[in-house]
């Protein structure tokens, strides 16, 4: 029995020897396909590890700063807190210092009156069961320097705060649609970014937003770098900051007399849209209603009507098919036609607003008095579709202007049969947009030359100063002659100031403003003819001033203006007219026979001092404004391309290393920014009008950063046409 029991105890220890070098095998495979492979189990054994002892931390770069022409701040990053309760306690250690939320009751009494949430509402947040922590929704996000300071004074237990940024617009519902905004989300890394929405806010984002980078390094267990390691590091790269065409103080004109008009006469909405005439430049454009950029609890429209929204825009495009008319040969504005009513081939009766007609006119008289039927018998008897069709598209109707903002419109100008061909002429069964509309009369103010609006002056590195990006005049196509550009200056001289034409609301004193009023009927919304509602229309004005020194094109355009009266747009736009004159200067002080003549400038630049002057001087432009005792010209305002009248001042820099600052009383706003900004000098505006006072005076030596602060008062007291 003990010899049996012998063999099975060296059976049994050989069985056990052998499982063991068994087991010790696969350990050892198992150990060699650790070391060797990359992946096990379909994890990454690296990436793992590198997980684990590698923390990557973002840098987040800074948004852009967006500027007005005035180099007033209109979009911007700013610190921003999310408020958070501690609820679990566990986090207090010590009763006397207690580190979450003890008494619920009065925490929600106080945070609600500077959160703007009831206390019950507050209690459904700090009531919540097994959570460590909470937040109080939206109104607990986004808070402000001072709504953090308000909180922390309460010196309640359990509070504390996350710091991350915002967009912030410290104008409010200034520029709101063509700004646009920016909100603040999370990625799907779980980082708080910035996107832009709407405006110039989305069309650039990702101009603004920047490019983050980032640190790598290793850490120990508690998370803190290991000295000595490797860190690598990935600088962000800053968000460029963009500088707009437009002027503060333009846009405020446009703001106050939409909202004006908006109290004194009603409508459903109304746009305005102002350009500099000689370069393209947006001054000024709004619409309204408009909305608060921080809350915009008060939106009611996502599209911007003076880019997105096309609509019928009426009697305007006259002055579009008559020029279509002239430059086609085939206009005679002495020949006449009788008006009041045209019955078309498939029997459609189209009427002047007075159905009655004025007897036989003339077609220039037709213009002035905005007669369908003179449009008709000019299309019916001496053009075609083709030539109109073809005229419009010349003037960019039908296709974007390329302005740099989302959501552009073509608009639509497809007509074929004889009634749509008619209705086109006058601005019916078509659609256009506000800006198009400002770009079509840019070849009045051009002598013929089709021009591009723009919005952005130029796009600056903030680390470096350079400038990546500088709008700039553009011209598009000739598109009319100087006999056709004369005609219709003169055409829309009569209408608003001959007598009893369309346009004498928009009349002023001085006799400056000129253009074409439209008013068109609004389509029915099921697509069969039109309203026939008194304020069913939409009213309109484009126009040019000054006349005998254009400097502005402006079109203003109202929906449903009350009463059906076109009162609203004319006191909007003369109001707006009499700040820009003496914002500008543009006040008509010319003598009794004294001749306007223009000039393009040429580039002065690198030319000798003599040269330049006997040149513009020979040219009539004998308001030379010489800055330095240089010999030579290294510098210049206006710049080149630009058409300036023997009534402007032009700004020539010399080579002279001494320049000082320039007594600028007297000057207008324009002209006194647009000097010391050539000289590299900042300038801060008081007031409106021409230069009364300047913080820096004459003769003071530049030095790098200089501003200089300068106080305006108009010549007169602006005015409101009533």
């Amino acid at each position: 029995m003990k010899k049996k029991k012998g063999r099975n105890n060296v059976k049994y220890s050989k069985l056990l020897i052998i499982a063991s070098l068994f087991l010790f095998v696969i350990m050892i495979l198992r150990l060699l396909q650790l070391s060797l492979s990359k992946t096990i189990d379909d994890t990454n054994l690296q990436e793992l590890a590198s997980k684990r002892t590698t923390r990557t931390t973002t840098l987040s770069a800074k948004r852009g700063t967006i500027y007005s022409s005035n180099k007033d701040v209109l979009a911007q990053n700013v610190t921003s807190y999310k408020l958070i309760a501690y609820l679990s306690p566990k986090r207090t250690t010590n009763k006397n210092k207690p580190q979450h939320v003890v008494d619920k009751d009065l925490t929600a009494e106080k945070l609600a009156p500077i959160l703007g949430m009831t206390k019950e509402e507050i209690l459904t947040y700090l009531n919540k069961e097994n959570k460590y922590q909470t937040e109080f929704g939206s109104k607990g996000k986004g808070l402000t320097e001072l709504e953090k300071n308000q909180i922390q004074n309460l010196n309640l237990p359990g509070l504390d705060f996350v710091e991350s940024y915002k967009r912030y617009y410290p104008k409010g519902n200034f520029l709101s649609y063509t700004l646009g905004y920016a909100t603040t989300e999370e990625d799907k890394d779980g980082e708080q970014v910035i996107k832009g929405k709407m405006g110039l806010e989305l069309y650039y984002d990702n101009i603004l937003k920047g490019e983050d980078g980032y640190v790598t390094y290793q850490k120990d267990l508690k998370g803190y770098k290991i000295s000595g390691t490797k860190e690598i590091k990935k600088d962000a790269v800053q968000g460029k900051d963009i500088y707009l065409t437009i002027d503060s103080n333009v846009q405020f004109f446009v703001e106050q007399a939409l909202t004006n008009a908006k109290n004194n006469y009603g409508y459903e909405w109304f746009t305005m849209v102002i350009i500099d005439a000689k370069t393209g430049k947006i001054l000024g454009m709004s619409s309204n209603p408009n909305f608060d950029l921080n809350t915009r609890d008060n939106i009611t429209n996502y599209l911007d009507l003076t880019i997105s929204s096309p609509y019928e825009p009426g009697s305007t495009m006259k002055t579009f098919t008559y020029m279509a008319a002239m430059e086609n040969g085939v206009y005679n504005g002495s020949a006449t036609y009788k008006s009041g009513e045209y019955t078309t081939t498939d029997g459609t009766v189209i009427g002047d607003w007075n159905r009655n007609g004025w007897g036989y006119i003339t077609y220039d008289r037709g213009y002035a008095l905005s007669s369908n039927v003179g449009v008709i018998n000019l299309l019916k008897n001496f053009m075609n579709s083709a030539m109109l069709r073809q005229y419009y598209r010349k003037l960019g109707f039908g296709k974007k202007t390329g302005i740099t903002l989302p959501n552009e419109s073509t608009g639509q100008i497809s007509f074929k049969y004889e009634t749509e061909v008619f209705n086109a002429g006058f601005g019916q069964g078509i659609t256009t947009t506000p800006l198009q509309n400002v770009q079509a009369m840019t070849p009045l103010t051009n002598d013929g030359m089709l021009l591009k609006p723009y919005v952005v002056e130029k796009i600056v590195d903030p680390d470096t100063k350079e400038v990546v990006y500088k709008g700039k005049r553009t011209e598009k196509e000739r598109v009319a002659s100087t006999q056709t550009v004369q005609k219709m200056i003169q055409l829309m001289d009569d209408t608003v100031n001959g007598i009893g034409n369309t346009g004498s609301g928009f009349r002023i004193p001085s006799g400056e403003l000129i253009g074409k009023t439209g008013t068109a009927q609004i389509a029915a919304t099921n697509g069969r003819g039109y309203l026939n509602g008194k304020e069913d229309i939409i009213s309109s004005f484009s126009g040019i001033y000054p006349k005998s020194n254009p400097q502005f094109i402006i079109y203003a355009s109202v929906k449903r203006p009350a009463g059906g009266s076109q009162k609203g747009v004319s006191t909007a736009v003369k109001e707006v007219v009499s700040n820009l004159s003496k914002y500008y200067g543009t006040e008509v002080t010319e003598t009794e026979g004294e001749k306007i003549t223009t000039y393009k400038l040429p580039s002065l630049e690198n030319k000798k001092l003599d040269e330049a002057r006997q040149l513009l001087t020979a040219n009539n432009i004998t308001n030379q404004i010489i800055i330095g005792n240089g010999d030579k010209v290294i510098n210049q305002y206006p710049e080149k391309n630009i058409s300036i009248t023997n009534k402007d001042k032009i700004f020539l820099v010399t080579n002279d290393s001494n320049i000082t600052i320039p007594d600028v009383n007297g000057y207008s706003s324009k002209d006194a920014t647009s000097l010391l900004n050539l000289l590299g000098i900042k300038t801060k505006l008081t007031g409106t009008g021409y230069v009364t006072a300047q913080s820096i005076a004459a003769g003071t030596a530049i030095t790098q950063g200089m501003e200089i602060e300068l106080t305006l008062n108009p010549k007169f007291s602006i005015i409101f046409f009533a």
